[in-house]
């Protein structure tokens, strides 16, 4: 089984600029320029990518690409979160299938699964592949909230091994490891250092799209160097790249700053709208003062 440790980037999905196809060729570049860059992951056709605006055959389509460029290189997560516990079954089977090292599932985030409904859930894609399965936590937007005691429950089903983590309580980080006993290792979703601090083995950060090697400095920082004093400091210049592509602008902020400097990845799909004006100034702002490049 895998191991995953760093930073994974939780990748966006160019289209062309008339927002109808996946531009694979510049799908291709990124995927270099991120692993070039020391990323130390990629996680294809998740909410970055804008997972729910794909049909199947592009969720399978981005997947492919991203697996096919990376070539070993660095792991590669494919998002397979679904409503339907047999969509989500099939996401990662399809996943297992490309060569993916491991999948990212959210949980259903219409129906609001009761504890036993999603152990059977996850149960069921947990036995459906051999690889490993990453939790998604984020109750902001899908209405579940997988407390460390439930957490470690899930801990329990096969290949059910680790989880993003994206409350804004770090602290679940630590519980997380103290309960599941050692079956499931932690990355944090967007409290970087905190979760570090914590005892996470990693970081699945959105600002990686703009920034990948600052970004991966800080896993270099915390874990491998434990060198906190420079960790902290290096965490206040990433901390303008995490605000700025937080809420609800992590699709076309991300989107806005990578056409600015230099990358054609096209404007997000519908419903999300291109970034506005206002938006738009705060991204030029920030890409200018922070110095990022490709």
């Amino acid at each position: 089984m895998s191991t995953f440790r760093g930073t994974f980037t939780v990748t966006i999905t160019p289209f062309t600029g008339d927002n109808l196809d996946v531009d694979e060729q510049c799908l291709r570049q990124f995927v270099d320029w991120q692993i070039d860059s020391g990323v130390h992951g990629l996680i294809p056709v998740a909410s970055t990518g804008e997972f729910l605006s794909l049909s199947d055959a592009e969720r399978r389509r981005v997947a492919e690409v991203v697996v096919e460029q990376a070539a070993g290189r660095v792991p590669v997560l494919v998002g397979t979160g679904a409503e339907c516990t047999w969509d989500a079954v099939r996401y990662s089977r399809e996943a297992q299938d490309i060569g993916a090292d491991g999948v990212l599932v959210i949980p259903p985030f219409y129906s609001m699964p009761n504890p036993a409904e999603l152990f059977a859930h996850y149960r069921a894609i947990g036995e459906a592949i051999s690889i490993p399965v990453m939790l998604y936590n984020n109750p902001a937007t899908s209405n579940i909230d997988m407390q460390p005691a439930q957490v470690a429950e899930l801990s329990k089903i096969d290949n059910v091994s680790y989880i993003k983590e994206s409350t804004m309580d770090p602290t679940r980080v630590r519980d997380i490891l103290r309960l599941s006993e050692g079956r499931m290792a932690v990355f944090g979703g967007i409290m970087g250092y905190e979760s570090f601090m914590n005892g996470a083995v990693g970081w699945t950060a959105v600002g990686c799209n703009l920034m990948p090697r600052e970004f991966a400095e800080m896993y270099h920082l915390c874990v491998e160097r434990k060198d906190i004093d420079a960790a902290s400091a290096h965490y206040e210049t990433l901390k303008p790249v995490i605000d700025l592509v937080g809420q609800d602008r992590y699709v076309s902020a991300t989107k806005a700053a990578l056409n600015l400097m230099g990358l054609a990845v096209g404007p997000p799909r519908p419903p999300r709208l291109p970034a506005s004006d206002e938006l738009l100034a705060r991204v030029k702002r920030v890409v200018r003062e922070t110095g990022m490049q490709l």
